[in-house]
């Protein structure tokens, strides 16, 4: 397979926060996925099932690879599997860290256990926000424009407040 450009999601609330994410840049070339840009920091609040949880640290990662997707998302969680994330905990359990396959290349795809572009990514800030860092005229393939997507969001909607550089 060609090598594509993609974006990955980075996120943590246990632990070390920023050494998960910190690890997760070291363990990720490892498994194939070289880091090309990497996002600052944000502070968010949890979204999903359990609100009840410490807050998030969030980033995002512009990655080229070779990997198929499936190959990818493998890569992803043998890195969260790494830093101590348990796969038999409720969907959006804390977690030391996860990471998220958000887009590759102009890849639609949808399988068992891959969406790609991932389906949330028009709608959470703590997506956007470092993604637009990265790429400020980004668009998914079916052209909506990311930008636009947060343009539209509330403001007072999915606190994600900029912390810092991760590198």
């Amino acid at each position: 397979m060609p090598e594509r450009t993609g974006y990955l999601g980075l996120g943590s609330n246990v632990g070390d926060s920023e050494g998960h994410l910190r690890a997760a840049l070291q363990l990720l070339p490892t498994q194939g996925v070289e880091i090309l840009a990497v996002s600052s920091t944000y502070v968010t609040e949890p979204v999903g099932e359990i609100l009840d949880q410490p807050d998030f640290l969030n980033a995002a990662v512009r990655i080229r690879t070779a990997l198929e997707p499936e190959g990818l998302l493998d890569a992803c969680k043998a890195v969260e599997a790494e830093r101590g994330r348990h796969f038999d905990l409720p969907r959006h359990s804390p977690r030391p860290l996860d990471v998220d396959l958000l887009l590759l290349g102009d890849l639609e795809l949808q399988t068992d256990r891959l969406t790609l572009p991932h389906p949330q990514v028009r709608n959470r800030r703590f997506v956007l926000a470092p993604l637009l860092e990265l790429d400020p005229d980004l668009a998914l393939p079916d052209g909506t424009v990311l930008a636009e997507a947060l343009a539209e969001m509330p403001e007072d909607e999915q606190r994600a407040e900029r912390h810092g550089p991760l590198v």
